[in-house]
């Protein structure tokens, strides 16, 4: 064991305020694990919405744990001391249950890493009756559990609310019964929401493809996405506070979902229904907050789709708090919000038009004009912003070259706005390889060719390097396409990652990728059948995969879908 590394913990702990800790032996030990550091974990609201889920439970006590910096992973490793917790210092192999938070597809080699560190045996077939149960839920784990379906021995499909206690209860009872580790993942797989991978077979042709998902018997034929109907009920927001961490802001979920139908978004797809929290509910965590003094961070999917979104500013700001946003909608920003944002120190509007023209817009279903990014751009400038970012992708499906000259025809003419405007701020492009994501409508499509893509990344660059206070930035294709092969893999995936890991991480990847018999043509770019059999399918996300197919054929003949209304029935989730 290695006290300076004990003593950094108990230092983490005792700057926090908020921390659940319990006596040891009284009750069942629970790792919730944010497979990145504690300067990034810590600004997760998720994290904390299932921390405290699980530390209000009269019989769970749940420690969080998150994986060290690069030269503190080295310190652990020579030293031989387990991974600890923050609350107690307690080794992860010591805990019961370890739960992952999963939101990105490239924290998946973090998540091997820290079972690693934390001396747990990677495979879920090889750990034995006094072994941790690995679960995982989030984002990632709802979409696409398969890539890890070889390490985790069961997921939360859907939101942690409605599933959690469920799950736990079915825990506590097999416990109880004395059931061995095989019959409690049995129980747990009756929970809705919880899916066990090795209660379904896999089956592969000569080319490597899957061609059906058996269901093993005891097993559900399909497991269902569970959502949180009432939201009131769940409040949401930060409930430890601390200040080392990459947002320090006091974080207040403000609703759930988007029914924008945007065709890239899994987000949008996966947590459909739209759900809104009450005004009353948000002051009640506002007034929370002003214990702590902090900024307060708004949580949605579209901030500025909230119908309060006005009031609940006044209200925050007459509180003589600040405020931030995680993300708005160009075409429903309101001059309040705005300006209210100036107020609290905002220095840089972000505005996500996704692409450059129009008929690429019309393809993903964005619904924003321009009309509307040069309106916020307006309003922005009224209220003292003088800095704008564009959010963009390249590579979407049905892209022709004259979409690309459109993102540089867009730049400019924006920032030809900003100069007129009187503004010598900055304009910044911020630019992403597309990834087609599971129950998406674009599931089926290939991503584009990476050469092709970084040729127009270049392309990008250059013809917007030589104009004043316009910055690219543009994410690593080499991680993006990591990312595509993670996002749409199957089991055989998994394999290639485990590989990887053992290899050195995520530079490793494709070679192993190259010596694991999988072809890179297969996994990213080959276009896949309307009736080909997905890794995910049996999930179910409540939608009919009918309807993605044929919001694919929308988007390819430019057609708009417009965004959930009440009564509507078009997708299935209503």
């Amino acid at each position: 064991m290695d006290w300076a590394l004990k003593k950094e913990l108990q230092q983490l702990l005792a700057e926090e305020q908020g921390y659940y800790r319990y006596p040891p032996g009284t009750r069942t030990k629970f790792a919730l694990v944010y497979p990145n550091s504690y300067f990034v974990g810590m600004s997760n609201l998720g994290l904390h919405i299932i921390y405290e889920l699980l530390n209000k439970r009269g019989d769970t006590a749940c420690e969080r744990v998150f994986l060290p910096e690069r030269k503190k992973i080295q310190q652990y490793e020579n030293t031989r001391t387990p991974l600890m917790s923050v609350e107690s210092q307690l080794p992860l192999l010591d805990f019961e249950i370890i739960g992952f938070v999963l939101s990105f597809e490239m924290d998946y080699f973090n998540l091997v890493k820290i079972l690693e560190l934390g001396k747990v045996r990677l495979r879920a077939e090889e750990r034995g009756e006094k072994d941790p149960l690995v679960i995982a839920g989030g984002p990632c784990a709802t979409f696409n559990p398969e890539p890890l379906s070889q390490v985790v021995d069961a997921f939360v499909i859907g939101e942690g609310e409605a599933v959690m206690p469920g799950l736990m209860d079915a825990y506590h009872g097999a416990k109880a019964e004395g059931l061995s580790r095989r019959e409690t993942l049995l129980k747990l797989s009756k929970v809705p929401g919880v899916y066990v991978p090795f209660l379904y077979e896999h089956e592969y042709d000569s080319e490597g493809r899957l061609i059906s998902i058996k269901v093993l018997p005891g097993a559900p034929e399909k497991v269902s996405r569970q959502w949180v109907k009432e939201l009131d009920a769940y409040p949401a927001h930060t409930v430890v506070v601390t200040d080392n961490t990459e947002f320090n802001f006091y974080l207040i979920e403000t609703a759930r979902g988007c029914g924008r139908h945007c065709r890239f978004c899994m987000a949008g797809y996966c947590f459909r229904r739209p759900r809104n929290r009450s005004l009353e509910v948000i002051n009640r965590e506002v007034q929370e907050a002003l214990k702590y003094r902090k900024r307060i961070g708004l949580m949605g999917a579209a901030i500025s789709d909230y119908p309060e979104i006005d009031e609940l500013c006044r209200d925050i700001l007459g509180e003589g708090l600040s405020m931030s946003v995680a993300s708005f909608r160009a075409d429903s920003v309101t001059e309040e919000l705005v300006e209210s944002l100036a107020s609290s120190g905002l220095k840089t509007l972000t505005i996500a038009p996704e692409a450059g023209s129009v008929r690429m817009r019309a393809v993903i279903n964005k619904g924003i004009e321009e009309k509307h990014v040069f309106n916020t751009v307006k309003l922005g400038l009224k209220a003292g912003i003088r800095n704008f970012k564009l959010y963009i992708m390249v590579g979407l499906p049905f892209e022709e070259e004259a979409d690309i000259e459109a993102i540089i025809d867009l730049a400019n003419r924006v920032k030809d706005y900003m100069e007129e405007q009187g503004s010598k701020g900055t304009l910044t492009l911020s630019v992403n390889p597309f990834i087609p994501k599971p129950f998406t409508p674009f599931q089926w499509t290939s991503m584009a060719d990476r050469k092709a893509v970084e040729q127009k990344l270049k392309h990008l660059e250059k013809s917007l390097r030589g104009r004043r206070h316009i910055v690219v930035n543009v994410e690593s294709p080499k991680e993006a396409y990591v990312q595509g092969v993670l996002a749409r893999g199957g089991r055989p995936v998994g394999e290639v990652l485990l590989k990887a890991c053992a290899a050195g991480g995520s530079k490793a990847f494709k070679k192993a990728l190259k010596e694991s018999g999988l072809r890179a043509e297969d996994e990213l770019y080959r276009q896949r059948g309307e009736d080909e059999c997905f890794p995910w399918d049996r999930l179910d996300m409540g939608f009919t995969r009918n309807y993605l197919y044929q919001e694919l054929k929308r988007a390819e003949e430019l057609k708009p879908t417009l965004p959930c209304f009440d009564n509507c029935h078009r997708c299935g989730v209503c």
